[in-house]
């Protein structure tokens, strides 16, 4: 009897550990928070996570004041370490502090987002780095809305910038020290910063030209 030939292989799962954070998206970020948020004594909530990352006392009493103090947590761990603050370094903490129920509910989302993510970054690696003509006449759709990590999906809210920046990757080093000299210095300015502020899953040339024209 012949054998069936065998289908082609899945492909691997990706490296959680070279997706930084800034890929879970909305929703995923605020199931985590629905987690963490509230204050548990059976539980780590999300200052355990804080002084996991080695935030101080002060850092984390002025996280407390904030509406979402976990969403605040991790954007400020992308401003500080912007290199290792990694999905798979947050999943990694949450198993040590025993947050199995959260890695368990979020596993197959966070996945999905860094395949996103992934991807997105190879569509970027394969076209010429130019941002296009932006038509003023183009409508805004519903993809257009939820766009950067503090957008409201629903488009109740809308993240606004000071500046958007347009970079090469062998460029990345300059941008940091500049996005450290206008973001943190006197200037306080608001950059839209693409690998950091914008979330995965649409397409690049539509986010650049939206957030150009209108953020």
């Amino acid at each position: 009897m012949a054998s069936v030939p065998a289908g082609p292989a899945p492909p691997p799962p990706p490296d959680l550990h070279a997706v930084p954070v800034v890929a879970l998206n909305y929703g995923v970020r605020r199931r985590l928070g629905l987690y963490l948020n509230p204050r548990a004594a059976a539980a780590a909530d999300w200052t355990a996570l804080a002084e996991a990352l080695g935030c101080e006392y002060l850092e984390i009493r002025a996280l407390e004041a904030r509406p979402d103090p976990t969403a605040a947590l991790l954007d400020a761990w992308q401003g500080r370490c912007p290199g290792g603050a990694t999905v798979g370094r947050l999943l990694d903490l949450l198993r040590r502090l025993g947050r199995d129920d959260v890695l368990l509910d979020l596993a197959g989302s966070v996945e999905e987002d860094c395949k996103k993510y992934l991807q997105r970054k190879q569509e970027q690696a394969n076209q010429p780095l130019q941002v296009p003509a932006v038509d003023s006449s183009v409508p805004r759709t519903s993809e257009l809305m939820g766009i950067t990590t503090r957008d409201d999906p629903y488009g109740d809210g809308t993240e606004m910038f000071d500046a958007f920046i347009c970079y090469c990757q062998k460029d990345l080093h300059f941008v940091q020290e500049m996005i450290r000299e206008l973001e943190q210095t006197e200037f306080k300015l608001k950059l839209c910063v693409f690998d950091r502020d914008v979330l995965p899953g649409t397409c690049v040339w539509s986010i650049s030209g939206e957030l150009i024209e209108r953020r």
